[in-house]
């Protein structure tokens, strides 16, 4: 079993790209809003606004025992997101250090940054 040690609260584009590619089961969480989902966006993402999280967190109640990496622009939207879902009992919720900028300068170019 996978203890919280071994997710720390933020995790960097590189691992996130490798848990991706090996199809790690896990939820990738967008926590931005309507219209930068609309500019940029990562493959398979599930969107929930932060705003809307507390008022949605049973939609993601299958997720409670798996890895759930939560991204927004530049990661302090998505790193108070995962705060609060731990508080929650989520113990594996992480944020995507940097965000979906980050993403874009080290990962996917092709996303665009804006």
């Amino acid at each position: 079993m996978t203890t919280p040690q071994e997710h720390p609260l933020e995790i960097d584009c590189h691992t996130l790209k490798t848990w991706l590619e090996e199809k790690r089961p896990l939820l990738l969480l967008d926590c931005r809003e309507a219209d930068e989902v609309e500019r940029a966006s990562l493959p398979g993402a599930t969107w929930i606004p932060m705003g809307q999280i507390p008022q949605r967190l049973a939609e993601l109640e299958p997720y409670r025992e798996q890895v759930v990496v939560v991204y927004c622009h530049h990661g302090g939207r998505s790193l108070r997101v995962a705060e609060f879902l731990r508080s929650q009992g989520f113990r594996l919720a992480q944020s995507l250090c940097g965000g979906i900028d980050r993403w874009s300068q080290q990962v996917d170019p092709r996303v665009p940054r804006y």
